[in-house]
């Protein structure tokens, strides 16, 4: 696989605590994570959060995070995005974020996140969700292709 981008633009070092052996290097350089992998970082001395597809481990920053480190913890292994936003942080905060990347959420999970958001969106605009029929097979048809995307992709990414 290809050499590993550095898109670090803080001020300190980029945090590398625990990451040597997870995630996967794609061609482009930059290091991708699962869903998976990301929840498994979820205590105080292994904090992942995920903030615009962006994988960031805030372990050393706990303490100093002016909210306290309970408000991190509890987003600990997830999507922080919506909590990050909501919050309203400063240009400094989000310039001080980028000393803590680690990677970015694996392409397949995003695709199969925006998939599944158009695919309700669409059932929802149609007006297709009044119907019976429609309220079980377009959201089980959209899980299928889904679910065959997401192996197939998964195969081919473990297979190189």
């Amino acid at each position: 696989m290809g050499e590993e981008i550095n898109e670090h633009t803080g001020s300190g070092p980029v945090n590398t605590n625990s990451n040597e052996n997870n995630g996967e290097t794609a061609d482009g350089g930059a290091k991708y994570y699962t869903l998976e992998e990301v929840r498994m970082h979820n205590m105080s001395s292994d904090t992942w959060l995920i903030i615009h597809n962006k994988i960031y481990d805030i372990t050393s920053f706990l303490e100093e995070h002016p909210g306290g480190e309970e408000v991190l913890l509890e987003q600990g292994g997830s999507d922080a995005t919506e909590s990050f936003e909501d919050v309203g942080h400063s240009t400094d905060a989000r310039e001080m974020l980028q000393q803590y990347y680690i990677g970015e959420l694996h392409m397949v999970r995003r695709q199969m996140v925006s998939y599944l958001l158009f695919s309700y969106a669409l059932v929802i605009l149609m007006g297709f969700y009044d119907s019976s029929w429609a309220m079980w097979l377009i959201p089980t048809v959209a899980a299928a292709v889904v679910g065959v995307l997401y192996r197939f992709f998964m195969f081919e990414h473990k297979s190189s």
